[in-house]
């Protein structure tokens, strides 16, 4: 079911637009290029353009059956969309995998493959430039894109745009009567004509004026429209004279509330941004919410979210830099930031398993900002994601990574690995560390560009970036050193040395690992001496240097006996016993492995024990002892059945 009305002379239109045979509008001619139908509807912020795009749709998507992708490409503030923000959207909406730091031609490539064959409506919601929108057109013409602007979107071939005005008067008094719901229109259809016409047709302002109705059953329709007649000229037209007239019936505290609703980020607010934003009980915020809805002050959206109309933006922020003080202004973002830090510590805190640990970690924090059960926590950062995103933009932006905006980011990156794990979280994670990147740059904080280099890195390491890896790393390295921070310093030497690993450039690789070594022994941090040993032997025995690799592993093997750490012991000598295997020496490689199984033992690591029999019964069989070799396979079998996968020793300090 829907509420829309009017409009059937543009619907037709559109829907006719389909069909006919694609020109290049630049030129005059016939597209050569086989790409998906762009219908674009042009019209000023409050005209229903976005509502006749949806109506469109509604009526096409039978015919498109491989789905329906939504992407707007403006915030209500008036800032535009990233496009790859944009590009990652849509591929999100067809569950494909978006790398983290993919660049904007990568995505768009892989959106088109996506979308290769199908046939699909995209709905690209509030354009602002034609570049926006090519970079999500599908160069296949099964499918559809349906776009809307203020205007033409020139330099798009084959765009004729549908430009809105404002709904005929029958039309228009159809929508005010469907937002009253009473006789006042059917008892007076020439006042609701004049109304109508007081609106200009406009759908935002005839939802302002019907809205204020339904709150005052005792008015009648004739007084609206004398109120809005009356208002002085100049008063922003109907649709600001529309929201003029509900903004002066609200209370104070409503008046208020509504004037800071702009500071919400992405035009997303729920009853607790309200309520930081005002000073009020959540409660009260989502009362007045819900009434701010009924005037069509906001809209509804899922799970209590509620979202501000972009046609509304404008006239709000004018009311908060006229009637707010600054400092009143810079309190309320700083009590919603806050409120954002608290929520997110309760959203982490619910992604445990340990119940006592859940309940520590609550421990203090009100009642309102628990969350039921983990479900709950992960679906409102699911839909909270995109305004938990721009609020710690913003925060950066604005507080120049003071401790409430690092405690922001810091509080969102840790929710999202915890609910989402870090290779799901990636590409959210990556654009949070690049924000406070491009901070710590301009500001000259050496310590958190490091901290932010090192993880993006990690994050390129991972999905296979490993030359952009390795520049990062060894800017986080200079970075680094200029913070003074040995931290820093000895993971990006390390990590360096791991890219190095990975490109199989061995030489480089130990250079590295020995560096950071060095800087270890002196610092006297045994647990990364011990690490960085194993590292070394890993690199020396790839490299076949295996009187090199076993020293580093015997090394590694005293550090991990010296902090008492058996299952840390019991691995390197597995792989003592591996490279004795490797360079000949079954007898030695048979008496290390029994060392490291005892270790392993008295750790209780099943696995390590399993494979460590395994290991045994394949130098027992080398050394013509099939016997013994039978026993230490049905120990392992014992141990961990009979899957061979689970018998294989994986190593921790590749």
């Amino acid at each position: 079911m829907t509420d829309f009305v009017g409009r059937r002379r543009e619907l037709k239109e559109l829907r006719e637009d389909i069909a006919r045979t694609g020109l290049d509008t630049l030129s005059g001619r016939k597209a050569k290029a086989p790409r998906a139908r762009v219908l674009l509807i042009a019209g000023r912020p409050g005209s229903g353009r976005t509502a006749l795009a949806e109506e469109l749709v509604r009526e096409v998507r039978d015919e498109y059956p491989d789905g329906l992708l939504k992407v707007r490409l403006t915030l209500p503030g008036g800032g535009t969309v990233a496009t790859e923000r944009a590009v990652r959207t849509l591929l999100e909406g067809l569950g494909r995998p978006t790398p983290p730091g993919a660049g904007e031609d990568d995505l768009s490539s892989a959106l088109r493959t996506a979308l290769k064959g199908k046939r699909a409506v995209l709905l690209v919601d509030d354009a602002a430039d034609p570049h926006q929108v090519d970079a999500l057109l599908p160069d296949t013409p099964e499918c559809l894109v349906v776009v809307t602007s203020e205007g033409p979107l020139t330099g798009i071939p084959d765009v004729r745009p549908c430009t809105l005005g404002g709904l005929d008067t029958p039309s228009a008094v159809k929508m005010l009567a469907g937002g009253i719901r009473d006789t006042r229109i059917t008892v007076d259809p020439l006042a609701a004509e004049a109304l109508a016409q007081e609106c200009g047709g406009q759908p935002a302002a005839l939802k302002l004026a019907g809205g204020w109705l339904a709150a005052h059953p005792q008015a009648s329709v004739a007084d609206v429209a004398k109120q809005l007649h009356d208002m002085p000229p100049g008063t922003d037209g109907p649709l600001g004279r529309a929201f003029r007239l509900v903004y002066e019936s609200l209370p104070q505290p409503a008046q208020r509330t509504l004037r800071l609703l702009p500071l919400a980020p992405a035009g997303i607010v729920d009853s607790h941004t309200a309520s930081a934003l005002a000073g009020c009980s959540v409660a009260a915020a989502q009362s007045t919410l819900e009434d701010f809805a009924g005037l069509g002050l906001v809209r509804h959206a899922q799970d209590g979210l509620f979202l501000l109309p972009g046609c509304l933006a404008p006239l709000l922020r004018a009311l908060l830099e006229t009637k707010e003080r600054p400092t009143e202004v810079q309190l309320a973002r700083a009590r919603m930031l806050e409120r954002t830090v608290r929520l997110l510590g309760s959203c982490r805190a619910m992604a445990g398993d340990d119940e006592e640990h859940v309940r520590e970690r609550l421990d203090g924090l009100p009642r309102a900002l628990r969350f039921p059960d983990r479900r709950a926590a992960a679906t409102w950062l699911d839909t909270r994601l995109p305004a938990l995103i721009a609020s710690a933009s913003l925060a950066v932006a604005d507080g120049e990574l003071d401790t409430l905006a690092r405690r922001l980011v810091a509080a969102l990156v840790r929710a999202l690995a915890e609910h989402r794990g870090t290779a799901a979280a990636a590409p959210e994670l990556y654009g949070l560390h690049r924000l406070v990147l491009g901070v710590a740059e301009r500001r000259g904080l050496h310590r958190e560009r490091a901290a932010a280099l090192l993880n993006l890195a990690d994050l390129d390491a991972e999905t296979g970036r490993t030359q952009e890896a390795l520049e990062r790393y060894r800017a986080a390295l200079d970075a680094g050193k200029a913070a003074n921070d040995p931290y820093a310093t000895g993971r990006a030497m390390e990590s360096v040395g791991g890219a190095y690993q990975e490109m199989a450039d061995w030489h480089r690789a130990c250079d590295w690992f020995g560096r950071a070594l060095s800087q270890a022994l002196t610092r006297g941090e045994r647990a990364d001496e011990a690490r960085l040993y194993g590292r070394l032997g890993n690199v020396h025995t790839y490299a076949g240097r295996y009187g090199d690799a076993l020293r580093s592993w015997r090394a590694a093997a005293a550090g991990y006996r010296k902090l008492a750490d058996v299952p840390g012991q019991a691995k390197a000598l597995s792989e003592m016993a591996r490279i004795q295997e490797y360079a000949g020496r079954p007898a030695e490689s048979l008496h290390t492995c029994r060392q490291a199984v005892e270790l392993a033992r008295k750790a209780g690591d099943l696995r390590l024990q399993a494979a460590l029999q395994v290991r045994l019964a394949d130098t027992l069989d080398r050394l013509g002892d099939p016997a013994a070799a039978r026993l230490h396979r049905s120990a392992a079998d014992r141990l961990l059945g009979d899957d061979p996968a689970a018998c294989e020793i994986r190593s921790d300090f590749d």
